[in-house]
């Protein structure tokens, strides 16, 4: 039974039981923060305490993806194994690019446990706040729509066994802020979010491996973005947004940790960009990040970056897709 259901009188029985509240969330399935948050409110309307008296050290340490509700964080405990990372596809139909077909050939050699779609799958150049450029033609929601299906069940195939995950990016949002402003009556209706549409992935806002290594869309922004985000963030912290690839390493008393920029998937001179970008020359690199982790530490981060028409660049070798 959700906690949510509980009544005073069995939250109060339970909590008698239990004296956690890190297990008394594990049990009922809710945020540790909820649990503390009831529990204090319940001692000021009934005017009683209720003491933790099971807490041992390990309980009192909140894991990193209790701390928010919801499925706003993800994760997974990683002794040993792989992690594929990709971020900003901007897909559009029939753009199959030289990092897209690198990607599925990496996914089916390497066998990651997690394939992680890093944000800005979907481009919404028709769904964005910005006006139209010129008389500049783009497709449809529906044909960036069923071009992101038709890409992403491509990753799938190549993923069979791995965990999907789909950190939302500023572009993927436009699907449903767009809808929100114009046609808030739709609110729940089945199609009107974005994961209706890819059933398979699981989406949230950061996905964490161990309790060090977070990956998500964006933080901060510039050329040096990697090493800014591990300077403040102080973990690994993979993201996208930037369009550029880079691995920025940092080390401090703390030790040394990762700041890696994952590139985009799509051609940076392709169409979906040359516009906006008023054709200048873009400091952006297509490609992505294979992440291995070792004895539960995430080892140096690894890129492959396209290098040519049908080429890239991996482990010291042009490799052809």
């Amino acid at each position: 039974m959700s906690g949510y259901h509980l009544t005073d009188d069995q939250f109060i029985e339970e909590w008698k039981k239990i004296g956690s509240p890190n297990l008394f969330a594990q049990k009922h399935k809710l945020n540790p923060r909820s649990v503390m948050n009831r529990r204090r409110s319940i001692e000021c309307r009934y005017g009683i305490t209720l003491d933790t008296f099971n807490s041992q050290r390990v309980d009192a340490i909140v894991k990193r993806i209790e701390q928010t509700p919801g499925n706003a964080r993800r994760g997974i405990e990683m002794e040993k194994g792989r992690v594929v990372v990709f971020s900003d596809a901007h897909f559009w139909p029939d753009d199959y690019t030289t990092a897209y077909k690198a990607l599925l050939m990496i996914i089916k050699e390497f066998r990651p446990k997690v394939v992680i779609a890093n944000g800005d799958v979907f481009d919404g150049s028709q769904a964005s706040r910005h006006p139209r450029i010129g008389w500049s033609k783009t497709p449809s929601v529906k044909e960036e729509l069923e071009a992101c299906q038709e890409f992403m069940s491509g990753i799938e195939k190549a993923a069979i066994g791995a965990e999907l995950i789909w950190t939302m990016g500023n572009h993927d949002a436009r699907f449903e802020t767009f809808l929100a402003a114009q046609a808030p009556q739709y609110e729940g209706v089945p199609g009107m979010t974005l994961k209706d549409h890819f059933p398979l992935w699981k989406p949230c806002w950061s996905y964490w491996v161990n309790e060090d290594t977070v990956i998500k869309h964006r933080w901060k922004g510039g050329f040096a973005a990697g090493r800014s985000n591990a300077l403040n963030s102080g973990v690994n912290i993979i993201t996208g947004h930037t369009h550029n690839l880079a691995v920025q390493p940092i080390t401090d008393y703390n030790g040394t940790r990762y700041g890696v920029q994952t590139g985009t998937l799509a051609d940076p001179d392709s169409e979906q960009f040359v516009h906006y970008t008023e054709d200048n020359p873009k400091d952006w690199r297509s490609g992505f990040a294979l992440l291995s982790f070792e004895r539960g530490r995430l080892m140096l981060p690894e890129l492959i970056q396209v290098c040519g028409e049908d080429e890239f660049e991996f482990r010291g070798c042009i490799n052809k897709v």
